[in-house]
């Protein structure tokens, strides 16, 4: 059968999805970005000194953590019961309620720690649902401007994380914290008034009809059938990964609750998902050929996310290592002749603002150039190459902190270069990774899959929260001491070189996957 071309125009109602992405991403960012130094100087005052700087960094990536782990739940609610359309609306209105509490509670840790938990399960939420809702409104007949608005959609997110990653900090500096968190409650209630507005537009694709033939239930065949002369390995893997959960979960005095569920529901997609695949050919007869075709499409899916969870691990880590590395820095710049001082939060404009430049450049520029050399840019070859400049990024910054452990003077200014490289890493990985996700995911699945890819997020800070509390272990600390590399920079050098193994397997997993489409007809 011939391809269908694509001709159609660009849909009418995207540039409301836009511009709620850019003033709800100005909220997110402007909120996040001053989260680290407001913990740091003032909530967690009453800590000792020693200790304030590991409790903020816990604080920041278990928020970060709850974050990517609601999209599961907003994923969920949207595909079987509301739709996308109400599902982001609704939980609009708790994310604004979020960002109410931690201007009221700018004092109360308790009150604050609620509007984290707030605007976690709203931005959460909504997060795999703004993305593929916008995905519904193409079909085979334009998806060929599909790219071009997930670049402008990647782009807007970045336009409103530069000018709040700017700004927020000096808020914050020069009128304090109900101002400071208060604007980007503001925007985010702007972002849902303009998400309403285009209700009258959208394509809405119904929930889901509960499915006989759902993921879980050709899951749940595939490990419990039997076959004659065969036992069932897959079965006795996935029981492993129940016990292991079992374990986090017995676990959490020690580890704390967040590490211990956490580890638990990673055990429990791990080993059921291998032993899923394991069995999948056991499921057909019971369910059509087109069910168990898409749960094994899923499972290869799930193993790109698994691999690209170490990437993320180094990227949000700029908004609380980073930042803290920074502040032992000199903070005044020259440039053009002009001198002016840098405020540490303010680095992470950085990011935003070569995120605007490279897309671009890319697209114009870099990938042309590429495939001129015979070599065709692919999405997972970009994933690869992504992970690997995020490791390059994370020695950059290593070398850095060996500068300040030595007692030299570095400026701040220095900190551009590791920026750039992981910048370019998240364009490559990131940008590519909503796109890849969507086009990749059976329809009935698609919320659950983008979920799925914003839980590598809540996986890769799971690996930092792991490390964090590893380094607190006295022995641990006292081996690293003993190489003659300070705590901070040895941490840095560990996530690069795990960042690096991770690109050579990804890179390799890469050439036996096969792209499919499964964009709506």
């Amino acid at each position: 059968m011939s391809e269908v071309k694509s001709t159609g125009r660009m849909p009418r109602q995207i540039p409301y999805i836009i511009a709620n992405e850019g003033c709800e991403r100005f909220s997110f960012y402007g909120m996040r970005n001053i989260l680290t130094p407001f913990l740091i100087s003032t909530l967690l005052i009453f800590l000792p000194e020693n200790m304030r700087t590991g409790e903020a960094k816990d604080v920041f990536h278990t928020f970060v953590i709850g974050v990517y782990f609601f999209p599961l739940l907003g994923g969920w609610l949207a595909d079987r019961f509301f739709g996308k359309y109400n599902t982001i609306l609704w939980l609009s209105l708790v994310y604004v309620a979020g960002h109410a509490c931690l201007a009221i509670f700018e004092d109360n840790v308790k009150g604050f720690y609620f509007g984290l938990f707030l605007i976690a399960l709203g931005s959460g939420g909504i997060k795999p649902l703004v993305s593929s809702f916008m995905g519904d409104q193409f079909d085979q007949t334009n998806k060929d401007k599909a790219k071009v608005v997930f670049d402008a959609f990647y782009w807007i997110i970045n336009f409103g994380s530069f000018f709040a990653s700017l700004l927020m900090p000096l808020f914050l500096r020069d009128y304090g914290p109900a101002v400071a968190f208060g604007i980007p409650g503001i925007l985010m209630a702007i972002a849902t008034l303009v998400f309403w507005l285009g209700r009258k537009k959208y394509v809405n694709v119904p929930p889901s009809p509960r499915d006989p033939h759902s993921f879980m239930r050709v899951a749940r065949t595939a490990l419990l059938a039997q076959k004659a002369g065969a036992g069932r390995p897959g079965l006795i893997v996935a029981l492993i990964g129940v016990l292991g959960a079992i374990g986090s979960f017995a676990m959490m005095p020690s580890w704390g609750i967040v590490i211990g569920a956490c580890t638990a529901l990673v055990l429990l997609l791990a080993f059921g998902g291998i032993g899923t695949a394991m069995q999948i050919e056991r499921a057909r007869g019971v369910h059509p050929d087109i069910a168990v075709d898409g749960v094994r499409a899923v499972l290869r899916i799930l193993i790109v996310f698994a691999l690209v969870t170490p990437f993320w691990s180094l990227f949000d880590q700029k908004a609380s290592t980073w930042i803290v590395q920074a502040n032992d820095m000199t903070t005044e710049v020259s440039l053009l002749g002009f001198s002016f001082s840098v405020l540490p939060a303010q680095m992470q404009a950085l990011n935003p603002l070569l995120v605007m430049l490279l897309i671009p450049f890319n697209n114009i520029v870099l990938f042309p150039l590429i495939r001129k050399l015979g070599v065709e840019p692919t999405a997972l070859r970009r994933m690869t190459a992504g992970i690997a400049f995020s490791a390059l990024a994370w020695i950059a910054v290593g070398w850095l902190q060996l500068q300040l452990d030595a007692g030299d003077a570095v400026s701040i200014a220095w900190q551009i270069l590791p920026y750039a490289l992981l910048t370019l890493g998240e364009v490559l990985v990131s940008a590519t990774g909503l796109e890849f996700a969507y086009s990749q995911a059976p329809a009935a699945m698609k919320g659950i899959i983008m979920a799925l890819w914003s839980l590598a997020v809540t996986v890769g800070n799971l690996w930092v929260l792991i490390v964090n509390a590893g380094v607190k272990d006295p022995g641990v600390v006292a081996s690293i001491e003993s190489s003659g590399v300070g705590l901070m920079a040895f941490q840095m050098f560990f996530f690069a070189g795990f960042a690096m193994l991770a690109a050579l397997a990804f890179g390799l997993y890469a050439k036996r996957y096969k792209m499919v489409d499964h964009y709506r007809a």
